[in-house]
């Protein structure tokens, strides 16, 4: 299937080094590359003298102590989490204990649905249970810094808990790992829904902003063409799911293996349950049938 975004690869992370991207907004890249992370995980700090830090990213020293140099004199007052993946949320904790700022975030980690009986979290490692935010922010709800306006976005699907942060009368929005420049993101059941995912392409296309600063990878610079095809994107796996039931898949290994032919080998466990989340929803919306509840190994029939 060809591609129907046009994707930005291009991106310096510039490990240890902070790097100014806006007004009052710099980044700092984890060196933690990987097929999900791409380059690392970007952690952004916003304002002058007293700043917000947004994803702080995973345990790891030598971030923590590029962190605090760059930090080094200003005041932390607010820390940002997206969302409780073990590649974004874990090292709060240390930056909270080292700055005395308050971590702001829309919940601790949860699944999008209850575990079917017998089913198991296949990325139950990468959530970080253990992350429980000061501030629980409502959709929509703004913290004001000194200088800065942090304003959340609820955006579930990537997990139930995920939220972007707009930076309110810049245009600009934090989408962390929602929307990227780079690749699209996994929707991994039960952490992650289809159906929520969609409703939040929906909801950032309502709104007018200018430019996005995700989670890891460059800037999405023009986010509302992005987000129609990603929105695109995903309605044509969609179809392609579906015809492949039609044709007689009924294994998801089968249909990643015939929609997935493109795609790097060590992400067909994630094309897997993208799959698994597509079936999801075209449960829920009648046209696909199984016996008993969804999983990786279930068979599926058209309805």
């Amino acid at each position: 299937m060809a591609s129907d975004i046009d994707f930005d690869t291009e991106f310096s992370p510039a490990y240890g080094t902070a790097v100014a991207i806006a007004d009052g907004v710099e980044r700092l890249t984890v060196n933690n590359p990987s097929p999900f992370t791409f380059h690392g995980t970007n952690s952004y700090i916003v304002g002058n003298s007293s700043v917000a830090v947004i994803d702080p990213g995973p345990e790891n020293e030598a971030h923590f102590d590029a962190l605090m140099k760059v930090l080094d004199g200003r005041t932390v007052s607010h820390i940002f989490v997206s969302h409780t993946h073990r590649d974004h949320s874990p090292l709060a904790k240390r930056l909270k204990d080292a700055t005395g700022a308050l971590t702001v975030a829309e919940g601790p980690h949860r699944a999008s649905r209850p575990l079917h009986e017998g089913e198991i979290n296949p990325f139950s490692e990468s959530a970080d249970t253990d992350f429980r935010p000061d501030i629980a922010i409502a959709d929509g709800q703004a913290i004001e810094g000194d200088g800065w306006t942090l304003s959340a976005i609820h955006t579930p699907g990537h997990t139930a808990n995920h939220s972007a942060f707009a930076l309110d009368g810049t245009g600009i929005v934090f989408s962390a790992d929602h929307v990227m420049a780079w690749a699209t993101t996994i929707v991994a059941p039960p952490d992650g829904s289809m159906a929520d995912f969609m409703a939040s392409i929906e909801k950032l296309l309502a709104r007018t902003d200018r430019i996005y600063f995700p989670g890891h990878g460059g800037p999405v610079r023009e986010p509302a063409s992005f987000l129609r095809g990603l929105r695109m994107h995903r309605r044509m796996r969609e179809r392609a799911v579906m015809e492949r039931i039609r044709a007689g898949d009924r294994l998801i290994a089968d249909m990643v293996k015939a929609i997935y032919v493109k795609t790097d080998p060590r992400l067909h466990g994630a094309a897997a349950l993208s799959v698994l989340a597509h079936i999801e929803d075209l449960l829920e919306k009648g046209r696909v049938t199984t016996d008993g509840p969804p999983s990786l190994l279930g068979s599926y029939r058209p309805a």
